[in-house]
């Protein structure tokens, strides 16, 4: 019989330090032949990421020695890190940004010279035994915007041994971004992605192409598709010199083909529609995989339909799209060869593995898996919900969500008792919560919270219209939806309307802040690197974010009134409950200071607010030390604030004005 406990007390298989340790981070998977290569995140190791390789007869091997650590960091987010070879790969190292090439067991050549330069969405140009890159270069005063363009890096070292220039030729330039470098099979074509402040990818994007002459320049582009108000993603070529590329033309990221024929329309893959499906994610990383050619006319694609990501294979000439089903809800970086696809894939109650499916058998084999199998008698299966919120064009806007009840069959709460709520609110905010399974959700379910993972109007996944009906209202569209969930929930009676808590990192910290200080429905909350103030980020921030809120609030400082009126460190008098605090401090994209003037402002009202630090971390946190402090330190916290003690043993973190 399960244990009667108070919820929050509960003793739960998901520890902290487990959760930090056993854990690793999965991406870049990649198929060639009979071997499989992925990249591991390692937190027991500082948080390094490790290429890794299963050979054909199953043998698992680390690439790279301890000291080397695979992480770029073009836009501060990086991506398109690593590129693979016929007789090894180019990675960007984390220490010093520069490129180095390694064959078979060979040490690593360095490609590039250290310095200011950034590398990423790394794409081999056999024909000219060449690496194609997306180049930031930054200023070395460390004054000024840096200058992004795409590079030809030789796979030599000439452009670090050979004399005069540094040897990597600038292959196009003149636009603020750039993504995609893709040449076409055949070598004489290139394809790419460009778009230009204030536009974020999501915004506006336009598709180039140009042709390639036999020294290995570019000739005039020719745009394919995007412009003003059209997103365009993901192109890839098929064999036949026929371009696929995802647009947003329609109001969805969906499938589009282009002949190849200057001055011909790209017409619409797919027959049909994909009722509410996309195609897409929003390109914060580089190196986006989700379409990739599967044969003369076959694509392999991920798509989502509210919030659920599948996998689909499409035929190009026809237009038809079939699903695969399988035990995933994220499906992520698509690799095939020889008849099969290579993925990341995570459900529910399904760990983040990396798996290959046979596209000819339908048959599924996991190659690695981020942590150990979970006993689903602690997982909380989430729920998706839809609620009304506040108003939006045509009247009451509905927004999503997904609801995870407290899990955990060794324990029931008292009777007539609710449990406390934890309201999630994602980063970005262009972004989107999925159901993959996410241990940091199942810590708080399986000891007796209840969780709410919030996509707010804005999130990705659900149409244009949905995430364009953020623009002009961030700190005010995403907090009354993440209220609105907290307050549908309780009037559902599933949760207890007097401990409802929430919780954000970076965009869904400021999100967090604006939620307790704007209105009085939680009753606590906690900030992971946080943004307080909108007019410290709009002039303290980098490159690829710097007009990112010109959408989402409006044009500074033209606008200076709602960057103040919608900080809240302008209206820590408004704020009345307890808050914990969560920061790196290398970040660079949330500095540190958004952090510690709203602690002194909180401190300074008397209420409960403590703050913990981690020297070195950057954006996000990446060190197995830091995670477990995180996630420990935010359960004393609520059970401080809430008067419950937690089973675990706990480190204490300070807390001023807590009596």
């Amino acid at each position: 019989m399960p244990t009667v406990a108070p919820y929050g007390t509960w003793t739960s298989p998901f520890t902290a330090r487990h959760l930090a340790e056993a854990g690793i981070g999965l991406r870049a998977p990649h198929r060639r032949g009979g071997s499989v290569f992925w990249l591991e995140g390692r937190p027991a190791e500082a948080g390094r990421t490790v290429p890794v390789c299963r050979d054909a007869d199953g043998t698992v091997r680390d690439r790279l020695p301890a000291g080397w650590d695979v992480r770029g960091r073009v836009h501060e987010y990086g991506g398109g890190d690593i590129a693979h070879l016929a007789d090894g790969f180019v990675f960007a190292n984390g220490a010093d940004q520069a490129l180095y090439r390694v064959r078979g067991d060979d040490a690593p050549l360095a490609l590039t010279a250290p310095g200011p330069d950034r590398y990423g969405d790394l794409t081999p140009d056999p024909r000219r035994g060449r690496l194609l890159a997306v180049r930031e270069r930054h200023p070395a005063e460390g004054h000024g915007e840096p200058e992004n363009t795409i590079v030809a890096v030789p796979l030599d070292g000439s452009a670090v041994t050979g004399a005069g220039g540094d040897g990597v030729t600038v292959l196009v330039a003149g636009d603020d971004f750039y993504a995609a470098p893709r040449p076409s099979p055949d070598g004489n074509r290139l394809a790419w992605i460009a778009w230009n402040h204030p536009d974020m990818p999501w915004d506006a994007t336009e598709l180039r192409v140009a042709a390639v002459d036999g020294a290995g320049a570019l000739g005039a582009p020719h745009r394919v598709a995007g412009g003003p108000g059209e997103s365009v993603v993901s192109p890839v070529w098929l064999d036949d010199g026929r371009l696929v590329f995802v647009s947003d033309r329609s109001g969805w990221w969906s499938l589009y083909v282009w002949d190849g024929v200057a001055g011909r329309e790209p017409r619409p893959v797919l027959k049909e529609p994909a009722a509410g499906a996309e195609f897409a994610r929003p390109l914060w990383v580089l190196g986006n995989r989700d379409v990739v050619p599967a044969g003369a006319s076959t694509l392999v694609t991920a798509f989502t339909c509210d919030g659920l990501w599948r996998l689909g294979i499409v035929d190009v000439d026809t237009g038809r799209f079939d699903t695969v089903d399988l035990p995933y809800t994220m499906i992520d970086e698509l690799s095939v060869d020889g008849g099969r696809v290579t993925f990341l894939g995570a459900g529910p109650a399904e760990v983040l593995v990396v798996a290959t499916l046979d596209l000819a058998t339908r048959a599924l084999s996991v190659e690695r898996r981020a942590a150990a199998p979970v006993d689903s008698g602690y997982v909380s299966i989430p729920r998706p919900i839809r609620f009304p919120t506040g108003e939006g064009e045509g009247g009451e806007a509905v927004a999503h969500a997904f609801y995870y009840p407290p899990a955990n069959r060794d324990y029931i709460g008292p009777r007539g008792e609710k449990p406390p709520l934890i309201v999630r609110s994602h980063g970005g905010p262009t972004a989107a919560a999925g159901t993959g399974f996410t241990p940091k959700i199942q810590y708080w379910t399986s000891r007796g919270f209840a969780v709410v993972d919030v996509n707010y109007r804005g999130s990705t996944g659900y149409g244009r219209a949905y995430r364009d009906a953020l623009k002009g209202a961030w700190g005010i569209a995403d907090v009354a939806d993440c209220v609105a969930a907290a307050r549908h929930l309780a009037a559902e009676g599933l949760v207890d309307p007097q401990r409802l808590i929430i919780t954000g990192s970076s965009a869904g910290g400021y999100t967090t802040l604006c939620a307790v200080t704007f209105h009085d429905t939680f009753r606590a909350g906690a900030s992971h690197y946080g943004i307080s103030d909108l007019e410290s980020l709009a002039t303290d921030t980098h490159k690829f974010e710097a007009r990112y809120l010109d959408s989402l609030v409006g044009p500074y400082p033209q606008r200076r009134d709602l960057y103040v009126a919608r900080s809240p460190i302008h209206a820590v008098a408004r704020l009345a409950v307890p808050m914990v605090f969560f920061q790196g401090l290398q970040d660079k994209v949330v500095p540190p200071d958004q952090a510690r003037l709203m602690v002194e402002a909180v401190e300074a009202k008397g209420l409960p607010v403590a703050y913990v630090t981690f020297p070195e971390e950057r954006h996000g946190f990446r060190r197995a030390e830091s995670i477990t402090a995180a996630l420990e330190g935010e359960l004393y916290f609520y059970g401080r604030v809430f008067g419950f003690t937690p089973a675990d043993p706990l480190v204490p973190i300070p807390i001023r004005n807590l009596g």
